[in-house]
C-alpha cells in the first residue's frame, strides 16, 4: 500500500504481466493457437501430440505426407513459433 504515489491497478497487473517468467508461461499458454495460425486446421485437426518440454516442441502428425512436408518446414515453423510468442520460447521442433 502506498500513501504517497498511488497506483493503478491496471498498471500493477500490467507490470506483472511483463515479468519474463510470467511472459513466458502466457506465451507457453497461447503455442497450440499460434500452431493452428500457422499451419490451418486442417493440420491441427490432425496433430495428436503438441508439447512442449525444455524449449523442445514435440508434434505428432497422423499423415505421414503432412509429417514429411512439417518436417523440411521446421525451421520456418520455429522462426514463426517464436516470433508469435515474442520470445525464443522454442529451441527446436520434434515432429512424430
Amino acid at each position: 500500500m502506498r500513501r504517497t504515489k498511488p497506483m493503478l491497478i491496471g498498471d500493477i497487473l500490467d507490470e506483472f504481466f511483463r515479468r519474463p517468467y510470467v511472459a513466458a508461461k502466457i506465451a507457453e499458454a497461447k503455442l497450440p493457437d499460434f500452431w493452428r495460425e500457422i499451419v490451418g486446421d486442417r493440420v491441427a485437426a490432425i496433430t495428436t501430440e503438441f508439447r512442449l518440454e525444455r524449449h523442445i516442441l514435440y508434434i505428432g502428425i497422423q499423415s505421414g505426407v503432412v509429417r514429411q512436408e512439417l518436417f523440411y518446414r521446421r525451421d520456418y515453423l520455429l522462426a514463426e513459433l517464436n516470433r508469435r510468442a515474442g520470445m525464443r520460447l522454442v529451441n527446436a521442433v520434434i515432429i512424430r
